[in-house]
């Protein structure tokens, strides 16, 4: 007797391949069952969404292919992952399989039954208690009084909770808390933590692996992002499909992660950017978490619930509408642990400082007297390597990308002129390339420059023990080997450096005891900026860095937050000086309502990739065009392509159309009955020489 599965497979959206496969098979094959079968001239990994006993109406036997093989061993992706494939996929845009197979380890499609048991049994030996203690959480943990009103609401709360936490308020022992009580009350309970970036993962993966591996057995914290090894990822992956992994800490692709005993999922820094895709199924795991939360709550037995946690001190504008609507149970903690008092703000008016100069002489003189003392200081500048560019001043050349519309960095320790964008490299030329000029400069500046001025400029300051001060950087380029970023952390915590240069990662999560100077230096960037967001991300970042300072709440009274400005009258530094996030989102939600921005309206980008920027924005016009008269196209505004930004990447044009909508509800509607028209327009004699296309859901970037 034959079967007839439905199997969905790894294909984008745009190939225009269905939702599913029919293949036939000798066995009734379970839903969620992982299985290989033939696609074209490869055999590919597929999951079964459905099964019959006979053939779809109009399909004979002769003209499906057979199953090739199942996984064996694997228990079957429950009913819920499933639930939440669809619906991202529906959501976001994407293929059903292309969300569903990219959620899957990737080592997993090349395993034969015979290493997949071999695997299994490595870590069916791995210990696991079944148990956690019960009783009070709290014990043998001193708690304030913030920590345990917090801990009492989430216990009672049925919607998603906001907690919204100061820096150093203690979150980070609320999430320890919560997770063991939920381990505690369920003999099957798993916990899913998520952090924005992977650089977050080892302090945290410490605390928790210290708290709870004793209680739990040595297999009980597994990791899951994308900087680990394909074997690596197979291993967690598999710990947490069977159960045998408790808590999955990860970043955004732990979302998606096979767990069938979730309890409570924690999103830390809920606001982070990172949380959202910028490539591929372009979904946001913030927002899928809590939908997360409520398909397995709904699948629980009456009383029971998957508890969703969005932790920040500075929430997205979106989570605190959703907030203020009572969508969201919003929890205060503005106290830092010990008492301690959050870092006093310092404007630094550029106007007034000597000209050229990039560290003002006074922010200079507050760190020698902080390096003096044997305190740290931090510097964040957003940008990495020496110099955005090199130029000829004589002929105007600049270190343009041959492949891209942008301007290859400088970057001075390895004498390179680096794209951030397609990675071209090139060694620095002695001569200006268009000229012969020998007289070619950096302009501008990235963190190792600064790096290096501030060795240069604290070269006369001694530590308490004589030495001279250490001045180090922390951005992707000082962390890009294996370990490095483990040991420049530990450098840090030991108090072997003074100051410390770098890039946003420097600003989030780090629980530095010894910094009490933290400076800003190229603020201002973020406060004319086109994008909407960008003073939203401004606000953040800055409340974030200023976190870094004073944690030690001894030190605390004299911890400072430098920001150099050329505008110090800005009305956002105003409510960055009182450390004051409520009224500031206050403000940034009036504007947004007013120009009907989200929250209060609801936005999707139709991107498209092209040989030329004229076929990019061909193709996206004549989809428009074809919108017309589509159900639901009266309820949204469609705006004419326009290139990014960056326009050209890797020898590839950009080009994007926005849409617009009052409800997300109609924008969902009109984005379904166009993606037929998407595929149909490819066709187009004037979308010639398109590459792909993609339809980016809640757009971040604009």
């Amino acid at each position: 007797m034959a079967f007839w599965p439905s199997v969905v497979v790894a294909t984008p959206a745009h190939s225009g391949v269905g939702a599913s496969l029919t293949y036939r098979s000798e066995l009734p094959l379970a839903p969620g069952t992982l299985v290989r079968v033939p696609l074209g001239a490869r055999e590919v990994l597929g999951v079964v969404w459905d099964c019959l006993a006979t053939p779809p109406e109009g399909l004979t036997e002769a003209q499906t292919k057979a199953v090739t093989g199942m996984l064996q061993g694997l228990p079957p992706l429950n009913e819920r992952w499933r639930q939440l494939v669809k619906f991202a996929a529906q959501y976001y845009q994407r293929s059903l399989g292309e969300v569903a197979l990219a959620a899957l380890p990737p080592q997993l499609r090349d395993l034969s039954n015979v290493q997949l048991a071999r695997r299994l049994k490595r870590r069916s030996k791995t210990g696991v208690d079944e148990h956690i203690p019960a009783g009070n959480v709290a014990d043998g943990h001193d708690l304030s009084d913030e920590q345990r009103q917090a801990l009492d609401a989430l216990a009672l709360a049925a919607a998603p909770v906001l907690l919204f936490g100061a820096t150093g308020s203690g979150k980070t022992e609320v999430y320890l808390q919560a997770t063991q009580r939920a381990l505690a009350e369920h003999a099957d309970a798993q916990v899913l933590v998520m952090v924005p970036e992977i650089n977050l993962t080892p302090q945290l993966e410490a605390r928790f692996r210290e708290r709870f591996e004793p209680l739990c057995g040595a297999g009980a914290v597994v990791c899951l992002h994308s900087g680990m090894t394909p074997a690596q990822r197979l291993s967690s992956w598999l710990a947490a499909h069977t159960g045998q992994a408790r808590i999955v800490l990860g970043t955004r692709m732990a979302v998606l992660a096979s767990l069938p005993g979730l309890r409570l999922i924690v999103v830390d820094e809920e606001h982070d950017p990172s949380y959202k895709s910028q490539e591929g199924a372009r979904y946001s795991a913030r927002d899928l978490a809590v939908y997360r939360g409520k398909v397995e709550t709904e699948a629980l037995a009456a009383g029971e619930r998957c508890q969703v946690v969005l932790g920040s001190a500075t929430p997205s504008l979106e989570s605190w509408h959703a907030a203020d609507q009572g969508r969201y149970l919003r929890l205060a903690m503005p106290a830092r642990i010990g008492g301690g008092a959050l870092p006093r703000l310092r404007l630094v008016d550029m106007n007034h400082q000597p000209k050229g100069a990039v560290l003002a002489p006074p922010l200079i003189a507050a760190m020698a007297e902080r390096i003096g003392r044997g305190e740290q200081c931090l510097v964040l500048l957003n940008r990495r390597g020496y110099a955005p560019v090199l130029a000829c001043h004589d002929c105007g050349w600049k270190s343009q990308c041959a492949h891209c519309s942008a301007f290859r960095v400088f970057h001075k320790l390895d004498r390179t002129l680096r794209c951030h964008h397609c990675g071209f490299t090139e060694r620095v030329p002695r001569a200006c390339p268009d000229c012969g000029n020998l007289d070619i400069a950096p302009v501008g500046r990235g963190t190792e420059q600064v790096e290096e001025q501030l060795a240069g400029l604290l070269a006369d300051v001694k530590r308490p023990d004589g030495g001279p001060a250490r001045v180090a950087r922390m951005d992707a380029d000082s962390t890009r080997l294996k370990g490095s970023l483990e040991v420049q952390l530990a450098t840090m915590h030991s108090g072997e450096v003074d100051v410390l240069v770098g890039t946003q990662m420097i600003a989030k999560g780090h629980d530095f005891r010894r910094i009490t100077l933290v400076a800003s230096i190229n603020a201002d960037s973020g406060l004319f900026a086109s994008d909407y967001r960008a003073p939203e991300r401004l606000f953040a970042l800055l409340m974030q860095a200023a976190g870094r300072a004073g944690r030690d709440a001894a030190q605390s009274a004299a911890s400072e937050m430098w920001v150099q400005t050329w505008y110090p009258q800005h009305p956002l530094f105003a409510s960055l000086k009182q450390h004051d996030f409520p009224a500031f989102a206050t403000t940034q939600l009036a504007e947004r309502l007013s120009a009907g921005m989200p929250p209060y309206g609801h936005q999707a980008l139709l991107r498209a990739d092209a040989r030329t920027q004229q076929a990019a924005q061909a193709y996206l016009n004549a989809a428009a065009q074809a919108a017309v008269g589509l159900p639901h196209f009266e309820d949204v505004t469609l705006y004419p392509a326009v290139p990014l930004t960056i326009q050209r990447v890797a020898n590839v044009e950009r080009a994007q159309l926005l849409v617009e909508a009052a409800s997300r509800g109609a924008l969902q509607r009109f984005l379904a009955a166009w993606q037929p028209v998407l595929l149909e327009s490819r066709s187009l004699p004037e979308a010639r020489g398109l590459i792909r296309f993609a339809v980016d859901v809640d757009p971040l970037v604009i």
